[in-house]
């Protein structure tokens, strides 16, 4: 277990188990949340999303929602060491059945990097929380979508990240739970290679329009391309 700082006054727990990669800042920009809103990050593991969203203009509230007790205390040992006037309040809680005293209806926003293997593909961990968190062991992509449609206000936004053999699977949970695509981007690691990631924004009573973004390039040579720098290092959330 180590903490490392996101800036100052915000620190993240992490462990073997849970911590976080370049897709979490790239859908806590792609996110583009804004200090007025009210959020929701379901699956939010050590809690990096939000404490990715103090950097900037915090939103009022972020529920920091995980079925997993470990990955819950790793965000409460983050809140602990970060500055108490952090605007996150963690949830240990099941995303089907959501929890009492959900903001049902209310929020603005909820983010969620889902696992991204289905439940019966890929290598399965024997580790049962590495497995939680790669596969759909609990939750699926309906699951998720329908969770968040629940929670989210009209004309509220869910936004998610997954790998591309999954944008047919997500695109279709959405609209199946009232929540139309609006925006996509493709995340290519180079400028010559195939997207490794999508980004996907939702619309809770949107009408049908996908707006496709440019694909964004995290990799330029020996290093990161200034958009990519920009998120993962600096706190630019204007993605």
């Amino acid at each position: 277990m180590d903490y490392e700082k996101i800036t100052d006054g915000v620190f993240v727990c992490r462990t073997e188990t849970h911590s976080f990669g370049t897709d979490a800042f790239l859908l806590t920009g792609f996110s583009r949340y804004k200090s007025r809103d009210k959020v929701c990050d379901l699956g939010t593991g050590c809690g990096i999303i939000p404490m990715l969203m103090q950097r900037g203009r915090a939103p009022q509230i972020v529920y920091a929602v995980d079925i997993q007790p470990d990955a819950i205390r790793q965000v409460k040992l983050g809140l602990q060491k970060s500055d108490p006037a952090l605007h996150i309040q963690p949830v240990c809680a099941d995303l089907r059945n959501l929890w009492e005293g959900a903001p049902v209806g209310q929020l603005d926003l909820v983010t969620c990097n889902p696992p991204y293997n289905a439940a019966d593909t890929g290598i399965l961990s024997s580790d049962p929380q590495k497995l939680v968190a790669r596969h759909e062991a609990e939750c699926t992509l309906d699951d998720i979508c329908r969770a968040a449609a629940k929670l989210l206000n009209f004309h509220g936004r869910l936004c998610m990240c997954c790998r591309p053999e999954r944008l047919t699977d997500m695109m279709c949970a959405m609209r199946n739970a009232g929540l139309e695509p609006k925006r996509l981007r493709l995340v290519c690691k180079s400028a010559d290679s195939a997207p490794w990631l999508f980004l996907m924004e939702g619309m809770k009573g949107a009408k049908p329009f996908l707006q496709i973004e440019p694909s964004l390039i995290v990799r330029s040579g020996d290093g990161l391309t200034s958009e990519a720098a920009a998120l993962c290092l600096f706190g630019d959330h204007s993605l």
